[in-house]
Protein backbone atom coordinates (compact mmCIF):
# COMPACT_ATOMS: atom_id res chain seq x y z
CA UNK A 1 0.00 0.00 0.00
CA UNK A 2 0.94 3.51 -1.18
CA UNK A 3 -0.07 7.26 -0.28
CA UNK A 4 -2.11 9.25 -2.05
CA UNK A 5 -1.78 12.88 -2.04
CA UNK A 6 -2.85 15.67 -3.80
CA UNK A 7 -6.73 13.70 -4.19
CA UNK A 8 -8.53 16.22 -3.42
CA UNK A 9 -6.27 18.27 -1.36
CA UNK A 10 -6.34 15.10 1.01
CA UNK A 11 -4.16 11.61 1.50
CA UNK A 12 -5.22 8.57 1.64
CA UNK A 13 -4.47 5.03 1.55
CA UNK A 14 -4.50 3.91 -1.90
CA UNK A 15 -2.72 0.84 -4.17
CA UNK A 16 0.01 1.73 -7.45
CA UNK A 17 -0.57 0.10 -10.78
CA UNK A 18 2.41 1.26 -12.88
CA UNK A 19 1.98 4.88 -12.57
CA UNK A 20 -1.67 4.89 -11.87
CA UNK A 21 -2.71 5.48 -8.67
CA UNK A 22 -5.93 3.99 -7.32
CA UNK A 23 -7.32 4.08 -3.52
CA UNK A 24 -8.53 0.46 -3.67
CA UNK A 25 -8.37 -2.47 -6.13
CA UNK A 26 -11.96 -2.31 -6.52
CA UNK A 27 -12.83 0.23 -9.36
CA UNK A 28 -16.37 0.28 -11.62
CA UNK A 29 -16.67 0.09 -15.27
CA UNK A 30 -17.58 2.44 -17.68
CA UNK A 31 -20.94 3.64 -17.85
CA UNK A 32 -22.63 2.19 -14.90
CA UNK A 33 -22.65 5.01 -12.72
CA UNK A 34 -22.68 7.70 -15.57
CA UNK A 35 -20.08 10.64 -15.14
CA UNK A 36 -20.06 9.96 -11.28
CA UNK A 37 -22.71 12.75 -11.08
CA UNK A 38 -26.36 13.09 -11.87
CA UNK A 39 -28.55 16.42 -12.19
CA UNK A 40 -31.47 15.36 -10.56
CA UNK A 41 -31.49 13.89 -6.38
CA UNK A 42 -33.44 10.75 -8.42
CA UNK A 43 -30.57 9.20 -9.79
CA UNK A 44 -27.85 10.95 -7.61
CA UNK A 45 -24.06 9.86 -8.60
CA UNK A 46 -25.69 8.34 -12.22
CA UNK A 47 -28.16 6.21 -13.46
CA UNK A 48 -27.31 3.53 -10.45
CA UNK A 49 -30.03 3.33 -6.94
CA UNK A 50 -26.89 1.67 -5.28
CA UNK A 51 -24.98 4.66 -5.37
CA UNK A 52 -27.40 6.42 -3.34
CA UNK A 53 -25.98 3.70 -0.83
CA UNK A 54 -22.60 3.27 -1.39
CA UNK A 55 -20.15 6.56 -0.81
CA UNK A 56 -18.44 6.75 -4.66
CA UNK A 57 -15.39 8.03 -2.90
CA UNK A 58 -15.27 4.32 -1.20
CA UNK A 59 -14.09 2.65 -4.58
CA UNK A 60 -10.66 3.04 -6.21
CA UNK A 61 -11.74 4.43 -8.75
CA UNK A 62 -15.32 5.60 -11.03
CA UNK A 63 -14.80 4.98 -14.56
CA UNK A 64 -17.30 7.51 -16.49
CA UNK A 65 -19.55 6.77 -19.52
CA UNK A 66 -17.72 6.40 -22.74
CA UNK A 67 -17.36 10.70 -23.81
CA UNK A 68 -16.82 11.56 -27.44
CA UNK A 69 -15.58 14.79 -28.91
CA UNK A 70 -19.45 16.04 -29.59
CA UNK A 71 -22.59 14.58 -27.86
CA UNK A 72 -24.20 11.36 -28.91
CA UNK A 73 -27.71 10.12 -28.57
CA UNK A 74 -26.35 6.74 -29.50
CA UNK A 75 -29.04 4.02 -29.36
CA UNK A 76 -30.79 5.60 -26.14
CA UNK A 77 -31.03 9.47 -24.99
CA UNK A 78 -27.82 11.70 -23.80
CA UNK A 79 -30.41 13.39 -21.74
CA UNK A 80 -30.03 12.63 -17.70
CA UNK A 81 -32.28 15.43 -15.94
CA UNK A 82 -35.80 12.68 -15.83
CA UNK A 83 -38.67 13.63 -13.46
CA UNK A 84 -39.85 10.70 -11.18
CA UNK A 85 -42.92 10.69 -13.33
CA UNK A 86 -41.12 10.21 -16.03
CA UNK A 87 -39.69 6.96 -14.83
CA UNK A 88 -41.83 4.51 -16.46
CA UNK A 89 -41.18 6.27 -19.91
CA UNK A 90 -37.60 6.06 -19.04
CA UNK A 91 -37.87 2.55 -18.50
CA UNK A 92 -39.55 1.93 -21.75
CA UNK A 93 -36.78 3.12 -23.54
CA UNK A 94 -34.27 1.39 -21.55
CA UNK A 95 -35.97 -2.14 -22.97
CA UNK A 96 -34.63 -1.50 -26.79
CA UNK A 97 -30.84 -1.17 -25.38
CA UNK A 98 -30.63 -2.82 -21.83
CA UNK A 99 -32.35 -6.45 -21.40
CA UNK A 100 -32.20 -8.92 -19.07
CA UNK A 101 -30.54 -12.76 -20.27
CA UNK A 102 -29.37 -15.92 -19.21
CA UNK A 103 -26.33 -15.06 -16.87
CA UNK A 104 -26.26 -11.49 -17.61
CA UNK A 105 -27.32 -8.20 -19.45
CA UNK A 106 -27.02 -7.26 -23.05
CA UNK A 107 -26.86 -3.80 -24.04
CA UNK A 108 -26.55 -1.66 -26.86
CA UNK A 109 -26.07 2.22 -25.40
CA UNK A 110 -23.93 3.69 -28.45
CA UNK A 111 -21.94 5.44 -26.42
CA UNK A 112 -24.59 7.99 -25.75
CA UNK A 113 -23.05 10.77 -23.85
CA UNK A 114 -22.94 14.49 -23.28
CA UNK A 115 -19.71 15.23 -24.78
CA UNK A 116 -16.61 15.91 -23.69
CA UNK A 117 -16.83 19.56 -23.01
CA UNK A 118 -20.25 19.12 -21.36
CA UNK A 119 -18.09 16.63 -18.93
CA UNK A 120 -15.83 18.65 -17.90
CA UNK A 121 -17.56 21.72 -17.26
CA UNK A 122 -20.52 20.85 -15.72
CA UNK A 123 -19.45 17.00 -14.09
CA UNK A 124 -15.97 16.91 -13.65
CA UNK A 125 -15.53 19.40 -11.21
CA UNK A 126 -18.58 18.01 -8.54
CA UNK A 127 -16.24 14.55 -8.25
CA UNK A 128 -12.95 16.06 -7.00
CA UNK A 129 -13.73 13.89 -3.81
CA UNK A 130 -13.28 10.89 -5.65
CA UNK A 131 -10.54 8.90 -8.08
CA UNK A 132 -11.80 8.99 -11.85
CA UNK A 133 -11.34 7.30 -14.40
CA UNK A 134 -12.30 9.30 -17.90
CA UNK A 135 -13.38 6.89 -20.60
CA UNK A 136 -12.69 8.04 -24.02
CA UNK A 137 -13.92 7.00 -27.20
CA UNK A 138 -13.74 8.39 -31.25
CA UNK A 139 -13.63 7.23 -34.32
CA UNK A 140 -10.05 8.16 -35.40
CA UNK A 141 -6.75 8.74 -33.96
CA UNK A 142 -7.22 12.64 -34.71
CA UNK A 143 -10.59 12.54 -32.37
CA UNK A 144 -8.53 10.70 -29.47
CA UNK A 145 -6.18 13.52 -29.90
CA UNK A 146 -8.36 15.94 -29.57
CA UNK A 147 -10.40 14.35 -26.04
CA UNK A 148 -6.55 13.77 -24.42
CA UNK A 149 -5.66 17.53 -25.34
CA UNK A 150 -9.03 18.55 -23.83
CA UNK A 151 -8.75 16.46 -20.58
CA UNK A 152 -5.15 17.70 -20.57
CA UNK A 153 -6.34 21.14 -20.61
CA UNK A 154 -8.54 20.97 -18.00
CA UNK A 155 -7.88 18.50 -15.64
CA UNK A 156 -4.12 18.74 -13.90
CA UNK A 157 -1.81 16.28 -13.85
CA UNK A 158 -2.51 13.47 -11.06
CA UNK A 159 -6.14 15.12 -10.31
CA UNK A 160 -7.62 11.63 -12.03
CA UNK A 161 -6.50 8.11 -11.85
CA UNK A 162 -6.04 7.82 -15.50
CA UNK A 163 -7.98 8.35 -18.62
CA UNK A 164 -9.57 4.79 -20.61
CA UNK A 165 -9.16 4.41 -24.73
CA UNK A 166 -12.09 2.73 -25.41
CA UNK A 167 -11.20 1.72 -29.10
CA UNK A 168 -12.92 -1.53 -28.96
CA UNK A 169 -16.78 -1.43 -28.43
CA UNK A 170 -19.09 -3.09 -30.53
CA UNK A 171 -22.23 -0.97 -30.00
CA UNK A 172 -20.76 2.34 -32.05
CA UNK A 173 -20.70 -0.57 -35.59
CA UNK A 174 -17.45 0.48 -36.28
CA UNK A 175 -14.08 -1.62 -36.62
CA UNK A 176 -11.60 -0.33 -34.80
CA UNK A 177 -8.64 -2.58 -35.83
CA UNK A 178 -8.99 0.31 -38.94
CA UNK A 179 -7.52 2.58 -36.08
CA UNK A 180 -6.13 1.33 -33.12
CA UNK A 181 -2.19 1.66 -33.74
CA UNK A 182 -2.73 4.97 -34.70
CA UNK A 183 -4.58 5.72 -31.78
CA UNK A 184 -1.97 4.54 -29.42
CA UNK A 185 0.77 5.86 -31.58
CA UNK A 186 -0.83 9.46 -31.46
CA UNK A 187 -2.85 10.12 -28.48
CA UNK A 188 -0.86 8.12 -26.07
CA UNK A 189 2.16 10.50 -26.36
CA UNK A 190 0.23 13.61 -25.85
CA UNK A 191 -1.49 12.48 -22.52
CA UNK A 192 -0.52 14.22 -19.10
CA UNK A 193 -2.56 10.99 -17.54
CA UNK A 194 -1.72 7.62 -17.69
CA UNK A 195 -3.34 5.60 -20.62
CA UNK A 196 -5.30 2.43 -19.96
CA UNK A 197 -6.50 0.18 -23.15
CA UNK A 198 -9.80 -1.23 -22.85
CA UNK A 199 -9.51 -4.96 -24.92
CA UNK A 200 -11.95 -6.80 -26.78
CA UNK A 201 -11.94 -10.62 -26.20
CA UNK A 202 -13.90 -10.37 -29.95
CA UNK A 203 -10.48 -8.79 -31.41
CA UNK A 204 -6.65 -9.25 -31.01
CA UNK A 205 -6.62 -8.89 -27.40
CA UNK A 206 -2.87 -10.27 -27.76
CA UNK A 207 -1.69 -8.14 -30.36
CA UNK A 208 -3.37 -5.28 -29.12
CA UNK A 209 -2.19 -5.66 -25.73
CA UNK A 210 1.29 -5.57 -26.96
CA UNK A 211 0.72 -2.01 -29.31
CA UNK A 212 -0.27 -0.94 -25.67
CA UNK A 213 2.80 -1.89 -24.44
CA UNK A 214 4.84 -0.64 -27.33
CA UNK A 215 3.44 2.87 -27.17
CA UNK A 216 3.59 3.81 -23.86
CA UNK A 217 -0.18 3.10 -22.56
CA UNK A 218 0.08 2.36 -18.39
CA UNK A 219 -2.30 -0.27 -18.18
CA UNK A 220 -5.04 -2.63 -19.78
CA UNK A 221 -9.13 -3.38 -19.11
CA UNK A 222 -9.74 -7.05 -19.85
CA UNK A 223 -12.70 -7.50 -20.89
CA UNK A 224 -14.97 -5.30 -22.63
CA UNK A 225 -18.76 -6.96 -23.76
CA UNK A 226 -18.81 -9.50 -25.59
CA UNK A 227 -20.74 -9.17 -29.12
CA UNK A 228 -23.90 -11.01 -29.07
CA UNK A 229 -27.07 -11.11 -30.17
CA UNK A 230 -30.78 -12.05 -29.11
CA UNK A 231 -34.19 -12.47 -30.74
CA UNK A 232 -37.71 -12.56 -30.08
CA UNK A 233 -38.60 -16.13 -29.98
CA UNK A 234 -42.42 -15.25 -31.00
CA UNK A 235 -41.43 -12.38 -33.89
CA UNK A 236 -37.66 -13.01 -34.70
CA UNK A 237 -36.94 -9.67 -34.23
CA UNK A 238 -33.95 -8.49 -32.37
CA UNK A 239 -34.07 -7.27 -28.35
CA UNK A 240 -32.08 -4.48 -29.01
CA UNK A 241 -32.41 -1.51 -31.75
CA UNK A 242 -28.86 -1.92 -32.67
CA UNK A 243 -29.64 -5.83 -33.17
CA UNK A 244 -26.57 -6.65 -31.71
CA UNK A 245 -25.48 -5.77 -28.40
CA UNK A 246 -22.45 -6.34 -25.57
CA UNK A 247 -22.96 -9.36 -23.38
CA UNK A 248 -21.97 -8.44 -19.44
CA UNK A 249 -22.62 -10.14 -16.25
CA UNK A 250 -21.65 -13.56 -14.80
CA UNK A 251 -21.92 -15.61 -18.41
CA UNK A 252 -19.04 -13.59 -19.67
CA UNK A 253 -17.12 -14.38 -16.61
CA UNK A 254 -14.90 -17.51 -17.85
CA UNK A 255 -14.28 -15.65 -20.93
CA UNK A 256 -12.50 -13.04 -18.95
CA UNK A 257 -10.92 -15.37 -16.85
CA UNK A 258 -9.38 -17.10 -20.23
CA UNK A 259 -8.36 -13.64 -21.82
CA UNK A 260 -6.18 -12.21 -18.70
CA UNK A 261 -4.44 -16.25 -17.73
CA UNK A 262 -3.40 -15.67 -21.95
CA UNK A 263 -2.26 -12.53 -21.67
CA UNK A 264 -0.19 -13.07 -18.90
CA UNK A 265 1.14 -16.39 -20.30
CA UNK A 266 2.26 -14.29 -23.29
CA UNK A 267 4.53 -12.51 -21.34
CA UNK A 268 2.30 -9.16 -21.09
CA UNK A 269 3.48 -7.90 -18.05
CA UNK A 270 1.08 -4.19 -18.03
CA UNK A 271 -0.94 -3.86 -14.83
CA UNK A 272 -4.69 -5.37 -15.95
CA UNK A 273 -7.58 -4.57 -14.63
CA UNK A 274 -10.54 -7.46 -14.96
CA UNK A 275 -14.06 -6.72 -15.43
CA UNK A 276 -16.55 -9.46 -15.96
CA UNK A 277 -19.40 -10.85 -13.76
CA UNK A 278 -17.78 -9.73 -10.62
CA UNK A 279 -20.19 -10.21 -7.94
CA UNK A 280 -18.80 -11.36 -4.93
CA UNK A 281 -15.08 -11.53 -2.95
CA UNK A 282 -14.69 -15.47 -4.56
CA UNK A 283 -14.70 -13.75 -7.98
CA UNK A 284 -12.59 -10.96 -6.92
CA UNK A 285 -9.87 -13.45 -6.10
CA UNK A 286 -10.15 -16.00 -9.16
CA UNK A 287 -9.27 -12.87 -10.85
CA UNK A 288 -6.28 -12.16 -8.78
CA UNK A 289 -4.83 -15.66 -9.56
CA UNK A 290 -5.58 -15.13 -13.25
CA UNK A 291 -2.64 -12.44 -13.23
CA UNK A 292 -4.93 -9.11 -12.76
CA UNK A 293 -3.92 -6.32 -10.15
CA UNK A 294 -7.34 -4.96 -9.62
CA UNK A 295 -11.08 -5.53 -10.56
CA UNK A 296 -13.80 -3.60 -11.90
CA UNK A 297 -17.94 -4.07 -10.84
CA UNK A 298 -19.69 -3.81 -13.93
CA UNK A 299 -23.41 -5.44 -13.99
CA UNK A 300 -23.74 -5.20 -10.46
CA UNK A 301 -23.17 -2.00 -9.56
CA UNK A 302 -25.96 -1.03 -11.88
CA UNK A 303 -30.33 -2.53 -11.12
CA UNK A 304 -30.59 -5.97 -9.61
CA UNK A 305 -33.87 -5.92 -11.96
CA UNK A 306 -35.15 -2.57 -13.45
CA UNK A 307 -38.18 -2.16 -10.94
CA UNK A 308 -36.74 -3.49 -8.03
CA UNK A 309 -33.34 -2.24 -8.31
CA UNK A 310 -34.78 0.45 -6.31
CA UNK A 311 -36.37 -1.56 -3.71
CA UNK A 312 -33.40 -3.96 -3.06
CA UNK A 313 -30.70 -1.03 -3.31
CA UNK A 314 -30.20 -0.41 0.57
CA UNK A 315 -29.45 -4.20 0.42
CA UNK A 316 -27.05 -3.85 -2.68
CA UNK A 317 -24.74 -1.27 -0.99
CA UNK A 318 -24.56 -2.98 2.04
CA UNK A 319 -23.03 -5.75 -0.01
CA UNK A 320 -21.16 -3.70 -1.58
CA UNK A 321 -19.40 -1.73 1.21
CA UNK A 322 -18.60 -5.32 2.79
CA UNK A 323 -16.87 -6.36 -0.68
CA UNK A 324 -14.95 -3.10 -0.49
CA UNK A 325 -13.78 -3.71 2.67
CA UNK A 326 -12.41 -7.61 1.49
CA UNK A 327 -11.14 -6.18 -1.56
CA UNK A 328 -9.08 -3.68 0.58
CA UNK A 329 -7.74 -6.76 3.00
CA UNK A 330 -6.70 -8.38 0.35
CA UNK A 331 -3.03 -8.50 -0.75
CA UNK A 332 -2.90 -10.26 -4.64
CA UNK A 333 -0.25 -12.78 -5.60
CA UNK A 334 3.09 -11.89 -6.20
CA UNK A 335 4.02 -12.20 -9.83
Amino acid sequence: MTAITGVGGDQRQGVRLGDIVLRNRLVTSSSLLGYGVANVPLFRWGMSPISNFVPLSRFGAITTRTLTVQPRDGHFTLRDDWKLSELPSLLKRYTRVLRHTQGGWINAFGWCNVGIDAYLRDYYPRTRDQRTIISLGGFSAEEFVTLVDKVNAAVPAGDIAAVEFNVSCHNVNFDFNQIIESVLAEAVPRSNHPVILKLSPDYDYLGHARLAAKHGVSALTAINTVKALRLDPRTGEPWLRNRFGGLSGPAIKPIALRVIAELRDAGVTLPIIATGGIRTFDDCREYFWAGADAVSLGSAAWFAHPMAGYALAPLAGLRLRRLINQVERFTPPAR
